[in-house]
């Protein structure tokens, strides 16, 4: 999310979730994006399961990762990267949508702090896992 001079880092946010590969090739989508909130909906295919039919932990890592990311890089209004961030596995995650919201706790200059619920969207929704982190800009 390279900084555009007074750009509108929403717009280069939403750029930039389109180009990422790996975005593509699981096919998630970036169903919401505001200064505030971010989130993300990744239908579940059967590729993305692991043996007992969930959603395998490493997607739910993915979407936090993600969602993360892009919270953190709008509060900054620049690129970033996460630096670090832990997630906790609620309960078996299985339906035919994941949706990741993510939002920033704290920001300043060198790092922001956010925090991603993911839900499976069948309703009523269900939470299956928390994750919070930290994003720092690059350069």
């Amino acid at each position: 999310m390279v900084d555009h001079e007074g750009g509108d880092i929403l717009n280069l946010a939403r750029a930039i979730f389109a180009e990422q590969p790996f975005t593509q090739f699981l096919g998630s989508e970036l169903a919401n994006i505001s200064q505030e909130k971010i989130e993300i909906r990744l239908p579940l295919k059967p590729q993305l399961l692991q043996q007992h039919g969930y959603a395998h932990g490493g997607v739910l890592s993915y979407l936090a990762d993600n969602a993360i990311t892009f919270a953190g890089g709008i509060a900054l209004n620049g690129d970033a990267l996460t630096s670090e961030f832990k997630i906790n596995y609620l309960r078996p995650a299985k339906g035919a949508v994941l949706v990741a919201r993510a939002e920033t706790l704290s920001s300043g200059r060198r790092q922001a702090v956010c925090r991603c619920d993911i839900f499976v969207e069948e309703a009523p929704e269900t939470l299956v896992a928390v994750a919070q982190g930290t994003v720092v800009p690059v350069g």
